[in-house]
């Protein structure tokens, strides 16, 4: 055998000398030119690569080894590469004479990947790329063949494999998505996902997480494949899965970067692209052609950047918070499961507070209940506690309105009594108020007014960050409900009586959300048309227009960081401002059955002093000019008696009568809108004038604004806000 190998030696080195004499990349170019010309030259390199494979084969087989044999010649493994790079760039011209080469190529790569000598094994690789690229081999007759690759010890190999797998898939859904050979592909990465086998779990889990990243497959089957990997018995696997769950981020750094980001670190070292009219006039008028080629192209690649600087900022700029747990199909099992795991794992701290935190975001992510789970926090509340921030964070983020207020009241009593007391350094005591402004913001039950009076005292704290807590504490409680502070700490609260919902009350839509908005606003516009010609209105409205910017002026001026003096000082006043506050709502409505009742009034005592007028005339015989004023004055009160929408129109200049006018006229619309049809501009000016309400609401509230139980599913908890001073406008 030793004698056929060492035979078969002499005409490979022969055939060496005769293809060096014909100089393969010379010939590449002339076989590309004139297919038909050089078939015998092709079928001459044909045999020598198949011999090379065969001798190769030999020699896996014996496990050869010898220092002098074939297997240390690298001249034999460089004309084996450049044979099969050779056929790899022609195939495309001979595809009946090559139709085995790609899948012999590919069987050989893949049964001898691991002994193969790296610079083979590299371009043996670079070749199957190639075939696939030029779609002779598919995707998915190879897929499984490079997640192999790179699970060998070969980081070039393994970064090329890997950033073709990713760029072959990205282009296959660039156009047009194909569901049938997506989820072909999907089948084949998920198989491997679930295998024991650590190294190729990791790499499928790499490349269905690099693809997420990219929403190349932004679909639920990808999401779910990726949250279930928290299970795989490789405690690897579930810290790399819990760490992209938490940051959603990218898990590799430096293995598998992709030809992309050259193009982003491009960017982002010219971060300014201005094009100015004059470059592209010169890039399309001055110079020759080939100058105005390299300008035009120039051009673009700014424009393609200054696009990819917006989208970017886009993404940057919006506030929404992805996460791949939003597409979980049984959130509450994959929370189950974890948490169960949670408990009987003994793995270190910082994995432990991972999978915490995981179930934490799950919790309030889909407003899950998970009773057991708050006993748990419970045991590690403490200020000395290792990241006890992260933990309270995770804490504060599992808390929604849909959980009992009794499951969570002794986690609640225990940051109360461990964080907020007078021997509490000042940086617990803010950590701990901002805690708890943050529950109550999503559980107002759980404040009691006891409590909740002790807490605001700590507004005298001479510590900037202490006093700041408990004042946005004050501020929210002034909104979500006021009868639990004293009075001289409610200021002007926008509902005085505002109280929070009970423990599984649901406000139910009867009609289209905001549609009020829209006949209110179509109300309004009438009433401006109606009253365009009379000038006493304008001047009517001018008042009220004067008297809403004192009470705004009134309430930008009364801010909750008020000094404590002019507070004391003012006491009295406030009280009583507060009061007649209280009252307005039911102040308006006596006002206006006051007024009504007062125009009855006057109308009568007009009547009764014309007849007694007339019947005063008639008796004492007057005068004929006083006759003629008194019939005037007569005629007048019987036009008023008889002109009733007259009188209307004027009772609609005040804000009483416009408010009772457009309750009327939304009970009306309501009724009338169930057999109307809303078109597409209707919802667009909802949208308008919900955002200008918002708008209004914003002022006058100085900027707080309560979020609703789905926002703050989806608002993420910074631990690191907990610690400075608060902001509870920004919700």
């Amino acid at each position: 055998m030793v004698s056929m190998v060492s035979g078969s030696a002499e005409p490979l080195s022969a055939s060496g000398r005769s293809s060096e004499k014909l100089s393969l990349p010379s010939l590449q170019s002339k076989m590309k030119t004139d297919p038909e010309g050089y078939e015998t030259e092709l079928h001459l390199i044909r045999n020598q690569f198949y011999s090379a494979l065969e001798l190769f084969q030999q020699q896996a087989a014996l496990n050869f080894s010898s220092i002098s044999g074939v297997g240390a010649d690298p001249s034999v493994a460089k004309d084996l590469s450049d044979r099969a790079m050779f056929l790899a760039h022609v195939t495309p011209f001979y595809p009946k004479q090559l139709a085995e080469f790609p899948s012999d190529l590919a069987a050989f790569l893949k049964s001898s990947a691991r002994t193969l000598p790296s610079g083979l094994r590299f371009h043996a690789t670079q070749a199957v790329i190639l075939l696939v690229n030029r779609k002779i081999i598919d995707i998915k007759d190879t897929l499984s063949l490079f997640m192999e690759l790179q699970t060998l010890d070969d980081r070039n190999l393994r970064k090329l494999a890997f950033s073709h797998v990713v760029h072959s898939i990205r282009r296959m859904n660039k156009n047009h998505k194909n569901e049938a050979k997506n989820r072909s592909l999907q089948n084949i990465l998920f198989g491997l996902l679930q295998q024991d086998d650590e190294a190729k779990a990791k790499r499928s889990l790499i490349t269905l997480c690099e693809l997420h990243r990219r929403k190349v497959w932004f679909d639920e089957r990808t999401a779910n494949a990726i949250c279930m990997a928290c299970f795989h018995s490789s405690s690897r696997i579930m810290i790399a899965v819990l760490s992209f769950l938490l940051d959603y981020e990218k898990i590799e750094n430096d293995d598998e970067d992709s030809d992309d980001l050259s193009s982003e670190d491009e960017m982002t070292q010219n971060p300014h692209v201005v094009i100015s009219k004059e470059t592209v006039y010169k890039a399309h008028h001055k110079g020759t052609a080939a100058s105005k080629k390299k300008k035009k192209a120039k051009l673009q690649r700014a424009i393609r950047s200054m696009k990819r600087q917006q989208r970017l900022s886009s993404e940057s700029s919006n506030c929404s918070y992805y996460s791949p747990l939003y597409h979980l199909k049984d959130a509450q099992g994959f929370v189950e499961k974890l948490f169960s795991r949670l408990q009987t794992c003994n793995e270190r701290f910082e994995v432990k507070m991972m999978m915490l935190k995981v179930i934490a975001r799950t919790v309030g992510l889909h407003r899950l209940i998970l009773l057991n789970f708050y006993p748990f926090l419970q045991r590690y509340v403490q200020p000395h506690q290792k990241d006890i921030t992260n933990l309270l964070a995770a804490a504060v983020q599992a808390c929604h309105d849909m959980v009992p207020p009794d499951a969570v009241e002794p986690l609640f009593k225990q940051i109360v009594n461990q964080f907020v007391h007078d021997r509490s350094r000042p940086e617990a005591i803010a950590v701990g108020l901002n805690v708890i402004r943050e529950i109550c913001l999503r559980m107002p039950l759980l404040m009691t007014e006891d409590l909740l009076q002790d807490l605001v005292l700590y507004k005298k704290s001479h510590e900037k960050a202490v006093s700041a807590a408990a004042r946005s504490l004050i501020t929210l409680f002034r909104e979500v409900c006021p009868s639990l502070l004293v009075k001289k700490d409610r200021g002007r609260p926008m509902d005085p009586k505002a109280k929070p919902k009970a423990y599984g009350e649901v406000n139910v839509l009867s009609n289209v959300p905001d549609i009020e908005l829209l006949e209110q606003d179509d109300d309004i516009g009438g009433s401006e048309d109606d009253e365009s010609g009379d000038e006493a209105v304008y001047i009517s409205s001018d008042d009220g227009n004067e008297d809403n910017d004192d009470e705004e002026s009134q309430y930008t001026a009364n801010d909750g960081s008020e000094d404590e003096d002019v507070l004391d000082e003012e006491g009295d006043e406030n009280d009583s401002v507060d009061e007649y506050e209280s009252d307005i709502d039911d102040a308006n409505e006596d006002d206006s059955d006051d007024e009504d009742k007062g125009d009855t009034e006057e109308l009568e005592t007009e009547e009764d002093d014309y007849n007694e007028e007339v019947s005063g005339s008639s008796k004492a015989g007057d005068s004929a000019g006083d006759g003629g004023n008194e019939d005037q004055k007569a005629k007048a009160s019987k036009r008023k008696l008889s002109d009733f929408e007259g009188q209307l129109i004027a009772a609609d200049t005040s804000l009483r009568a416009l408010k009772r006018l457009a309750e009327a006229k939304t009970s009306h619309a309501s009724s009338d809108s169930v057999d109307g049809i809303l078109s597409d501009e209707h919802f667009q000016r909802i949208k308008k004038l919900k955002v200008k309400k918002e708008a209004k609401t914003a002022l006058a509230q100085q900027g707080f604004k309560i979020p609703s139980s789905d926002q703050l599913s989806f608002k993420r908890v910074d631990p690191s806000k907990l610690e400075v001073c608060p902001c509870p406008t920004q919700a």
